[in-house]
């Protein structure tokens, strides 16, 4: 069956840029369901705004960290989208969950490469691979990666890292699923001003001197970022496949 609207998963979209690129979805006529890791009131609060702007919504509980999960959500994802639109498919995937833990490259420790390599690289991975049968042919993946894949700011080896090899496997997955028409791109945020980056923008001087240093002359809000997720979801869009698109308003140029 297909649904008479367009269906959005947005991972981690609970706050942050997911609930922002949740809420721009909405906007541009999607359906959105939301996942949460551990807050469902702050995820309920999100359905309740976007059910306020006249499209359907529902949240369910997802630990991308966790990759043993990923059939049981599989599963109650299908058991939602019967219940609430009648149709076992959805059509845009926006993996956005993510986690912020910067450390020199030289103090960074096992943990910390693991906690990052399971949410932002093997999560993407595994998540996109069990929910392919459930993406509607037509559909769009999008992948979230970082201004830092582009440039070195020391202190996210690491986590740079982890979305260089996004980029590669964004490429990859929209060679392997153009035959089913679904694009596959890559958002590359520069620093946007949310809880996420909160305890990297607490360094004195850090903002002037990132803003001093982005051709538009600040950092980024979630607004900048929403709108370029939507836009990929839509028919607007539909040419464009395998790019990286960074939205940081020009940052160290």
């Amino acid at each position: 069956m297909e649904a008479t609207n367009k269906i959005a998963l947005v991972t981690g979209s609970s706050r942050g840029l997911g609930k922002n690129e949740a809420i721009a979805l909405a906007k541009n006529g999607n359906d959105v369901i939301i996942t949460y890791n551990s807050r469902k009131d702050e995820a309920d609060k999100v359905v309740a705004e976007i059910e306020g702007l006249g499209r359907k919504a529902a949240a369910l509980q997802l630990n991308t960290a966790e990759a043993k999960t990923f059939e049981s959500f599989k599963a109650a994802l299908s058991e939602t989208l019967q219940q609430v639109w009648g149709t076992d498919k959805f059509n845009f995937l926006i993996n956005n969950a993510g986690i912020d833990w910067a450390a020199p490259f030289a103090q960074t420790t096992e943990e910390q490469l693991d906690a990052l390599y399971n949410i932002h690289f093997k999560g993407v991975f595994l998540l996109t691979q069990t929910l392919l049968p459930v993406i509607a042919d037509g559909g769009r993946i999008v992948n979230t990666s970082t201004g830092l894949a582009r440039f070195s700011t020391p202190g996210y080896a690491a986590y740079a890292s982890m979305k260089g090899a996004i980029e590669t496997l964004t490429k990859y997955m929209a060679k392997e699923l153009g035959s089913r028409g679904i694009t596959v791109n890559a958002v590359a945020p520069g620093i946007i001003e949310t809880d996420f980056t909160a305890a990297a923008r607490e360094h004195p001087g850090l903002v002037e001197f990132l803003s001093s240093q982005t051709a538009l002359g600040r950092i980024g809000q979630p607004d900048d970022i929403g709108g370029v997720v939507a836009f990929l979801c839509s028919d607007a869009a539909r040419w464009i496949t395998a790019q990286r698109i960074e939205a940081s308003g020009g940052m160290f140029l």
